[in-house]
């Protein structure tokens, strides 16, 4: 979980893409990485498989203030989504403090939603990590494809825990940076109820 370092007087904050192969993950984390002042960010680190990269970077956002006395500091990482990539995604959860399940809108891709959250579940679960307590934000992604599953349909088979669903286009930027702030906000409340 957070882990508080006490000589730079900050809190790490660690928040994972998860989901399908190609579903918009990296697309998400390199948009946020674009928005970024150079300033507030370390660099983004890309770990190549074969067919998919894992990426990683951390920066310190200014609008979320401090946690007493803390800056906050966020980790975010992809997981590489094809099904062989097991190991490597259940070990990038280790630790994490809010998830970010990013759907595939596409018809054909319903399965693989499926076959992805199930694993993440199973993931948490050996961790021991409550996904009823982890701050998870549910991002329906590639809205503007002609070929899509209705919005109302995902929600009813992918939803969890009355978690916030927010619907993207990664590759513009739609509902992007929001879904990083809600998810955000939310771990900053789980932290602050802890340290109480």
């Amino acid at each position: 979980m957070s882990f508080l370092n006490y000589s730079t007087k900050e809190i790490n904050f660690k928040i994972v893409y998860y989901g399908p192969g190609l579903s918009g993950k990296t697309t998400n984390i390199k948009y946020i990485y674009s928005r970024i002042n150079k300033t507030n960010k370390g660099k983004l680190v890309s770990l190549a498989t074969e067919t998919e990269r894992t990426l990683f970077f951390d920066f310190v956002p200014f609008d979320l203030g401090t946690i007493k006395g803390y800056k906050i500091k966020i980790h975010l990482y992809t997981v590489p989504g094809q099904i062989y990539y097991s190991s490597s995604r259940k070990l990038i959860l280790k630790g994490v403090d809010g998830v970010i399940f990013v759907a595939d809108s596409q018809n054909e891709r319903f399965e693989a939603n499926l076959e992805s959250l199930a694993d993440m579940l199973g993931n948490l679960k050996d961790y021991n990590i409550s996904f009823q307590n982890l701050p998870y934000i549910l991002q329906l992604n590639k809205r503007d494809l002609p070929n899509i599953t209705p919005a109302d349909e995902m929600v009813r088979a992918l939803r969890k825990k009355e978690e916030p669903v927010i619907e993207s286009i990664a590759l513009k930027g739609t509902g992007v940076v929001e879904t990083l702030k809600k998810v955000s906000k939310m771990v900053m409340m789980n932290v602050r109820q802890k340290l109480k």
